[in-house]
């Protein structure tokens, strides 16, 4: 089996009988193995599980049934999302070895699609940073390049979709963490309108910007991952009471007569700097490429946007300050011994099962919540959100869809960003999103420095996840069609 095969192509094939759901998890498998030991995507990879979930399918397929439209398919799960009896850790120390007594909502959808899990992957400490450098378990490595960072929090998963290890994957975005990564290993990741995916059962950081969404090689196969996963759950509060949006029927329906607008703030034209002259010029094409393709095309600016960053690192903080004060080793987490008393005992597990980035930002959050600096922090911000979501919907008056980078530099060398704030601006074009709720997904489109890819990023209004796969699949077309391959 080709390393190139679709989840799609995968699912038909199990489901018609060409192939059993046996070889091509062995296939997988067989890949895993082989390089998993450079590039370390995974924290625990479950191939008993798997082999028994494959032999099962093979056996329903055989008496007839339909077992699904991901049938046979094998998928990564990110390590921040239960599972039931399988190690469950936030790639922290915190929660080494915990194994949940339940499944996330995602993960029963899943494997009622038929879909086959073949492990939890790595990522940033409890999701807290871009690069996957910040895991207690580990770095993960760029399959691409493995002197480089595959991006972060959700790098595992981004990192085995790009190996071949699985052609389909599942992370978390919170400022970015889907669509960066996508972006630096040159494959296709989406964060969905918030309350789309259920959020039962995925480890919070921030409650209000979480949210689930897919890795995959197409645009076809995160839509079909997508629209599998998404709908409402009534175990999550957050959920929207409506079904799963139908994004696969209107996917190859091409951009004619729809209006792109390329964000201005987001071009590396004005506050916001450090963009790359190659990731610049790839998103200008592919501007000029849906032009091309029939759609209108123009700059639009959205003002508040610069201030997201900003806005970010005090909301995401105070949340993940209050999500995460249960880890204290009494009501859950990792617990040291010793200590006079109570007080010293938590501490001191704190101080062990923490690593220094989860710290940082739950003391920025501490603060940004205290008393006198409340409103001067965490609720001046929250007013920007406001702001961004408010110039968003006056974008969206006369635009359908909105064009900008991914990420303002293709993948970067392991410990190139130690500093903390030269980290934080990698998440510059994709915290707006989170900041807004709306849905955005990061599609390949060429290379820049060093030959690696360039992610470009298309961004719709809540709930407008049709029209910006639609883009992004002739976003997909054109990219093949300028390097010659098949699409």
């Amino acid at each position: 089996m080709s390393s190139t095969t679709t989840a799609v192509e995968i699912a038909d094939a199990v489901q018609a009988g060409t192939t059993s759901a046996s070889d091509v998890l062995e296939t997988h498998l067989a890949r895993i193995a082989e390089r998993e030991g450079d590039i370390h995507a995974f924290n625990t990879v479950t191939a008993d599980q798997a082999r028994k979930q494959a032999a099962s399918i093979d056996e329903r397929v055989a008496a007839g049934e339909d077992v699904g439209p991901l049938a046979g398919v094998p998928i990564a799960l990110k390590d921040n999302m239960c599972t039931s009896g399988i190690a469950t850790t936030c790639s922290s120390k915190m929660l080494e070895g915990w194994e949940p007594p339940y499944d996330a909502t995602v993960v029963e959808r899943l494997a009622a699609a038929g879909a086959i899990s073949v492990g939890k992957t790595n990522l940033d400490e409890f999701a807290m940073g871009s690069s996957t450098e910040n895991s207690a378990f580990g770095v993960t490595h760029n399959p691409l390049d493995l002197e480089r960072v595959p991006g972060g929090s959700s790098g595992g998963s981004a990192a085995a979709v790009a190996a071949g290890f699985a052609p389909l994957a599942i992370g978390s975005d919170t400022g970015g963490s889907i669509r960066q990564p996508a972006a630096l290993c040159g494959v296709v990741g989406v964060k969905p309108s918030y309350g789309t995916v259920s959020r039962y059962g995925l480890i919070a950081f921030a409650s209000s910007l979480d949210q689930i969404g897919p890795f995959s090689t197409t645009v076809t196969d995160s839509a079909l991952l997508f629209q599998t996963m998404a709908g409402h759950d009534p175990r999550d509060s957050t959920s929207i009471p409506q079904p799963a949006p139908d994004v696969m029927s209107g996917l190859d329906n091409g951009v004619a007569g729809m209006r792109v607008g390329v964000i201005t703030e987001l071009m590396g034209e004005g506050e916001l700097t450090g963009f790359e002259p190659e990731v610049i010029a790839q998103t200008r094409a592919a501007a000029d490429a849906l032009a091309a393709a029939g759609a209108t095309v123009d700059e639009v600016s959205v003002p508040s946007t610069i201030f997201g960053l900003s806005a970010y690192y005090q909301i995401a903080p105070a949340e993940a300050s209050s999500n995460l004060a249960r880890y204290d080793g009494v009501r859950y987490g990792h617990r040291e011994d010793g200590g006079a008393n109570t007080a010293a005992m938590m501490r001191a597990s704190r101080t062990a099962g923490f690593g220094p980035e989860v710290k940082r930002r739950i003391m920025l959050g501490t603060y940004a919540l205290s008393a006198g600096y409340f409103d001067a922090f965490y609720g001046k911000a929250q007013r920007v959100r406001t702001l961004i979501i408010n110039d968003f919907a006056a974008a969206y008056e006369n635009f359908d869809v909105l064009l900008s980078p991914t990420s303002p530099c293709v993948a970067f060398p392991i410990g190139a960003k130690s500093d903390p704030l030269t980290m934080y601006l990698n998440d510059t074009c994709t915290i707006p999103s989170n900041l807004s709720g709306q849905p955005a997904i990061s599609v390949p489109f060429g290379t820049g420095a060093d030959d690696l890819p360039v992610g470009v990023q298309v961004l719709a209004p809540m709930l407008g996840e049709a029209a910006m796969f639609t883009v992004a699949r002739a976003l997909e077309v054109a990219a093949s069609q300028n390097t010659g391959e098949t699409s």
